[in-house]
Formats: C-alpha cells, structure tokens, sequence
C-alpha cells in the first residue's frame, strides 16, 4: 500500500503551468512574480480541478472558481500600459502531463536539509514533499514514522466526510409535533445560528426561522400552546472531548446552536455552554413566543416518536462549505462533526469510537499509508492522534486527483500564508516572508507539537504537497517561523 500510494497516477492529471505574462526568467524571479500576484491567488489550488469540482455555492468556492476562470484584463492604465489582473490564474486546465519540470531529490533535499536541522524545531522532525500531478514523492525525512499530528488530522476528517457524504450533503435541523409538544430534533450542525444574519457572515441554518416556520405550522393546525422538547440522540457516547472540558471545544451535540459559544464569536477559543442541546432549545422556545405561540414550562430532554408530525427544517450549508470553514478557521466543533457524520453515513455509532472507525476505514479506501497510524477524534485536540508525513502530503495529493472532485474542498479550505485563517498572522518578513500569498496549508499546534501540511507551486510552476512534523520543540512561535521558512523553501524551489 505503502508503494503505490507514493506512484499513485490518476487517470486525469492536472497540468500546472505558468501563464504567459510569468514565463520565464531564473527561479528567483518567477517566485518574485508569483509572490505579486498572489495576494488573492493563494486561493487558486488547482483552477481547473476546482472547475471539475462545481459548481457550489457555500464558502470560498465560487469566488474563488471566479477569479481562476477570469482572464486577463485588456484595459489600459493612465500610461497606455496593459492593466494587470491582481490575481491571474496560476495553473492550466486538466488534461495532458505536468509539463513543469520536476524539483530534483537531490535539489530538493539541498533546500530542506539545513532548515530541517534548525533547533528551533524540537528533538524530531519528519517531512514529505509529493508531486501532486503523479502522487510520487520527492522527498521525505522520516517520512513513515508516525507522529502527533494536532489539527492538521482535520484534513483527513475532512477527506473521510467528503468521500463518504459528497460536497453537496446538508445536515438539517427539523421540528416535529406529538400532541401537544413540539420536540426540536438535532441532527448534528454545530452551525445552527440563534443569532441575527450578519453581512459578510459565513451563511447558516437559522432557529429564528425554524421558530418561526414552526409557528406558522402549528397555527394553522389550530395550536396556540405547546410545550417544547429537544432530542439530540443522534449521537452517542461521550459529549465531553477526552481532552475534557475546554474554550476549544464545546461537548459534542447532536444538537446546538453557534457551537455553545456564549459570546458573539464565530471562530477560535471561547467560554461553551455546558449544556449546547438543552440551551438550544431554551432559545428556541423564547423564539416560538415572540412569534406568538405560548410555550409551557421549560423545554426538556426527550425523543421524537415514529409518528411525530414534520413541522418545518432548516439545513446547515453544504459540506464542502464546513469542511472549508473547518480547515481555514481550524474549527474543533465542525471537525468532531464532520467525523459523526461519516460515523453514521458508514452505518457506526456516532460517537468518538465510531467516528473514528469510521474516518479510518474512508481513509483507507483511498489507498493512504496508515501503516502506525491511529485516528482518536476529528480535531485533532486528542494526543492520541498518530500519522506519518508521508501520510499527510499523500492526503493533499489524493485531494487533487481529478477523478475524485468530491474531494477539493480539503484544498480550496486551506489557509493562505499571510493573509487568511491560522496563516495570517505568520510568514512575516522574518520567517518565511517570502511564502506569503504562495503557501496555503493547515495547520497544527498543541503544547511540544508543531505540524504544517499543504500545497505549493515552485518556482517552476509544479504543483507540490507537503507535509512537515515537529516534537518537543522549546518554543511554539518559534518552531512555527521554522515551519514557514520549510513550506516557502518549498515554493521558491526549482531544485534541478
């Protein structure tokens, strides 16, 4: 397995290739030239793979499928030179081979090697650069060796999800009627919002609208007073993380609304409801008075029968737009989400054990090298976490593969370095800087666990995925600079 998933070649293959304007010139200068147009290009992946992909509407995609399809400007400035577009698209179309030269091992370990032994990493370090094109592996350091990976395992929850549910699933949010209780039925999107749309907010499933509709429902069957119960049995096992309670994660629920955040956030650590189901329906039931039905009591805990009556639903975004937010926000709540849901899609209990059977077994049927490797939870917050370099470069490789399009949002999700997510803030002009706007990769950090794992185009125009592990490293920020000058050493690399 472990073989074949390093010569993997797909029956289409991207064709990265510069366009004309950036031809030419020493490596240098064309990372110098990528750098200036990159600025809104990190989002460019893989245009025409992204292409195969589409269309959806959640997240980042159609934007960013817009500028990868936008050609170049014709407009003229105030000195009669050609407009440049700000973010012209980086790679060609599928069909037909790489025709960017291949890095060199010998070049490319030229270009690692040092950095690698920088002490700011840590007592161990791993590393593994593929060629996304064919999925052969240029370089690797320790490749094979399991590691911790901290948050950058959410790809592969996000790859497992997305194999087993496609981009377009919805998890829905639904209402129903026994009598004269209306029971509020989770079905597992962390999403669900209580509060006011906002502009500019990433879209969700709205409870004012599910109350409302709701309302409507059961004033047309002649009801004006209920009594309100929640079921949240969807999932099972555990709410609580084994990391226990904590500002990254609320308990894990079937039902909730903003992710039991108990301020206005929408990503990053905060204060968590203890109880996200029954705080929902609390809401809930507040919101069914103000639309004009009184509601009897407290909500409580219960499960709607086979009989009950559909009220009204709202559905959460596709997934391709949670697994994007998911890997550019680093978002524990949606990570342990996504693993559920592949949970119960794979026909296993929803709960951490389940999940992460079933995210196992997606992984290996895309043919990934899991030998060592443990999958204990979606986010990667679990220490019991172990996978290889070799594992997670693969991964974003295998997410390029033009005959699985189901699984681009892994890459369209990354974060760009420097300029959006966990990336930016980093790649200053002190570590890395000249990576910003090239790199786009996920992220992971937990005390003495450093990881960065992503996608790059080399001074050449070559489409490369990596992955870099450290352990034991004295200081997070400065391993952190480490990794960044690894992954722009990656991008500013002909290496022949």
């Amino acid at each position: 397995m472990e073989s074949e998933t390093r010569s993997w070649r797909p029956r289409l293959q991207l064709r990265p290739q510069l366009p004309p304007s950036l031809r030419g010139g020493s490596p240098r200068a064309r990372t110098v030239r990528f750098v200036a147009v990159s600025a809104l290009a990190g989002c460019v992946v893989a245009a025409g793979a992204v292409g195969a992909a589409g269309p959806w509407e959640g997240g980042q995609r159609k934007a960013e499928r817009a500028r990868a399809a936008a050609g170049p400007e014709t407009d003229r400035d105030g000195r009669g030179g050609p407009v440049r577009p700000a973010a012209p698209p980086v790679l060609a179309g599928l069909g037909g081979r790489a025709t960017a030269p291949l890095p060199a091992r010998d070049g490319l370990a030229g270009a690692l090697e040092g950095l690698l032994k920088d002490g700011a990493l840590g007592a161990r370090t791993s590393a593994a650069v593929v060629d996304v094109a064919t999925g052969a592996q240029l370089y690797g350091a320790d490749q094979d060796t399991p590691y911790t990976p901290a948050s950058t395992i959410k790809t592969a929850t996000a790859a497992a999800a997305l194999a087993a549910l496609g981009p377009d699933h919805r998890i829905e949010t639904t209402a129903v009627a026994e009598g004269d209780t209306v029971v509020l039925v989770g079905g597992g999107d962390p999403t669900l919002t209580a509060r006011p749309a906002k502009e500019g907010a990433p879209a969700a499933a709205s409870l004012k609208e599910l109350a409302d509709a709701t309302a409507r429902g059961l004033k047309e069957r002649g009801k004006g007073r209920v009594k309100v119960a929640y079921d949240a049995s969807r999932y099972s096992g555990p709410a609580l993380h084994p990391i226990g309670p904590n500002e990254n994660i609320a308990p894990v629920s079937a039902l909730m609304v903003d992710e039991g955040r108990l301020d206005d956030s929408d990503h990053g650590p905060a204060d968590r409801a203890t109880d996200p189901a029954g705080d929902a329906a609390r809401k809930f039931a507040g919101m069914l008075h103000d639309a004009g039905v009184d509601v009897d009591g407290d909500p409580a805990a219960g499960r709607a029968g086979t009989k009950a009556e559909r009220l009204a639903s709202v559905s959460s975004p596709p997934l391709s737009a949670l697994v994007e937010r998911t890997l550019t926000n680093s978002d524990n709540d949606i990570a342990e989400a996504l693993a559920r849901q592949t949970a119960l899609a794979s026909g296993q209990p929803a709960d951490f054990e389940g999940a992460a059977r079933a995210v196992t077994a997606r992984l290996e049927q895309l043919g990934l090298p899991l030998s060592g490797a443990r999958i204990a939870d979606g986010s990667g917050l679990d220490r019991a976490d172990h996978v290889s370099a070799a594992f997670l470069a693969g991964l974003l490789a295998r997410a390029a593969d033009p005959a699985r399009p189901e699984l681009r949002p892994v890459l369209t999700g990354l974060p760009v370095a420097g300029f959006s997510g966990t990336l930016s803030g980093r790649y200053g002009a002190d570590a890395g800087g000249a990576g910003r706007g090239l790199v786009r990769a996920k992220t992971g950090t937990l005390t003495g666990v450093n990881t960065l794992s992503g996608t790059v185009v080399d001074a050449d125009g070559r489409l490369l995925s990596f992955a870099f592990m450290t352990m034991e490293a004295a200081s997070g920020p400065s391993a952190q600079e480490a990794l960044d000058r690894l992954a722009t050493a990656v991008a500013g690399c002909g290496c022949r």
